[in-house]
């Protein structure tokens, strides 16, 4: 079995990358020569996703256009958020029609490429000999962008938890199933509220990632990171 369905987050207001989004969604900003939901979309095709989800709110309907001029040969489906979710609420709300199949989440706020390929597809092995939601995780002397704090650290068994101090940055990938929402009865919620819910059950799984870590988490990095003049 492999994992055929995925979800990239693409809701939001990107106030952070302003003034870029004030016309342009930030999935839609480019680094080098392509756009940040380009670059997830393509390396989730290349790892064999066939079906793929991307929730939107801010400027819709620019992601709408985006999508049916690039005519990607797959199932990609684009769900407007009228009122923000946050992370949790909008996966839970976006992926119903996946009902219990496994599926990757990729948050597009990542510089994604074919580097990150071997990793996937050894965190799908991992998601299914051991059928937890598992994290791709990163040390954060490995990030680019010094500012992040850490939002895991690594115990016995792979397994992750967060402590007073994290040494692991979240990357923005995981493999979920619905089945780990049956519990919540709000609509908005982040998922925080589901990761700290499953570490105190030992459910929750990570990975690390040999990867430079580039994130675009406002305008100041981005503008760092067109500097570096990435060639895809």
């Amino acid at each position: 079995m492999t994992i055929q369905k995925a979800m990239i987050l693409g809701a939001g207001f990107g106030k952070r990358m302003l003034p870029l989004t004030t016309k342009t969604p930030k999935p839609l900003i480019k680094i080098g020569p392509k756009n940040l939901l380009e670059r997830s979309i393509e390396l989730l095709i290349k790892i064999g996703i066939n079906e793929i989800i991307i929730n939107t709110h801010h400027l819709s309907k620019e992601i709408d256009n985006f999508l049916a001029h690039k005519n990607y040969q797959i199932s990609i489906i684009a769900i407007k958020e009228e009122v923000l979710l946050d992370t949790g609420g909008g996966i839970l709300n976006a992926t119903k029609n996946f009902e219990n199949d496994p599926f990757f989440v990729l948050n597009p706020d990542t510089i994604w490429n074919k580097n990150y390929y071997e990793e996937l597809k050894i965190l799908e092995n991992s998601y299914l000999k051991n059928n937890k939601p598992i994290l791709l995780l990163v040390n954060k002397i490995n990030s680019h962008d010094k500012s992040f704090k850490g939002d895991f650290n690594f115990m016995e068994n792979n397994c992750v938890a967060r402590e007073a101090t994290n040494q692991y940055i979240f990357t923005g990938a995981q493999i979920i199933n619905r089945s780990i929402f049956e519990t919540i009865n709000e609509k908005i919620f982040s998922m925080n509220l589901i990761w700290d819910n499953m570490i105190k059950e030992r459910n929750l799984l990570g990975q690390e990632s040999s990867q430079t870590f580039f994130h675009v988490n406002n305008f100041k990095v981005y503008e760092q990171l067109n500097k570096l003049k990435f060639i895809d």
